[in-house]
């Protein structure tokens, strides 16, 4: 083997590695899956934002003139915080599930696989693209409902780094799980069966029209399960101040299934499940 070989192999060997970075692959497939949702904003930002305004005027109208509160708090003010965060881990999940399933499908995903780029690079590359769809929906369902509120029932901002965690933590989860979900599906049916069955029982059962305080014993300590309601607690804190449950409890819960989720991502795309068959 001449020393020109040697180099080249080596060379290779660190980019599929974990020694070296490829900041360009990186960069290019995050672009790529943001730019994936811009081009269709109407459905993946404007959409989003009319389904959470919706619910704000059904329940403003089923509930706005008993003057209901929960904890002390008008009922829209503690309802606002739960659509903001419904509306991040919906569309986190939708972006990344449809990104990987559409590639499956169409058999292009090998323009993904082929190109040096490790496993971890691959989870970073999806996960962020669907990180920004849930950021950017949930800051443009937060900013109008703000807006439409203050004529209303002004929506207070109690802890702003709580909410950026919580909403950022939030987009994380999702777009990981999202990635789960597609490497594992084999049709858009198992999709669909994840998200009716699974991800929205679990997001309107964690507290999202309620406060869990008010459940019988067994269904509050259920609810203590389901890492959903930590991020809709900790996130309606950041908003109003009350939480149902210890929000550094919820902290280290939701980071804790984050890193899972993230391993799981990575040793997915590392052994290529279901996607080198």
């Amino acid at each position: 083997m001449s020393g020109n070989e040697g180099k080249t192999i080596l060379t290779v060997n660190s980019v599929q590695g974990f020694g070296k970075v490829n900041w360009v692959g990186l960069k290019t497939l995050y672009f790529k899956e943001v730019e994936r949702f811009a081009k269709v904003f109407t459905q993946t930002l404007i959409a989003p934002l009319i389904t959470s305004l919706l619910f704000l005027m059904v329940f403003s109208i089923a509930f706005g003139e008993t003057g209901r509160g929960i904890e002390g708090v008008p009922f829209l003010v503690f309802l606002a915080p739960g659509l903001i965060m419904m509306a991040i881990t919906q569309n986190a999940f939708a972006n990344t599930t449809s990104s990987i399933m559409i590639a499956k499908v169409q058999g292009c995903i090998v323009d993904v696989l082929m190109p040096p780029l490790t496993a971890t690079e691959l989870t970073l590359g999806f996960a962020g693209g669907g990180i920004t769809r849930g950021i950017a929906v949930g800051v443009t369902v937060g900013m109008v409902m703000a807006v439409v509120m203050s004529f209303i029932e002004p929506l207070p901002l109690h802890d702003p780094f709580i909410v950026a965690y919580f909403a950022i933590a939030a987009a994380t989860m999702m777009a990981l799980f999202g990635i789960i979900v597609a490497i594992w599906a084999e049709k858009f049916d198992f999709l669909a069966g994840v998200t009716n069955f699974i991800v929205t029982p679990l997001v309107f059962l964690s507290g999202t029209f309620y406060s869990v305080e008010s459940l019988p014993k067994f269904f509050f300590i259920v609810s203590h399960m389901n890492p959903f309601f930590y991020l809709i607690d900790g996130i309606r804190y950041g908003f109003i101040g009350h939480a149902d449950a210890s929000v550094s409890i919820g902290v280290l819960v939701v980071a804790a299934v984050n890193v899972f989720l993230a391993i799981v991502c990575h040793q997915m795309f590392a052994r290529g499940y279901k996607l080198k068959t």
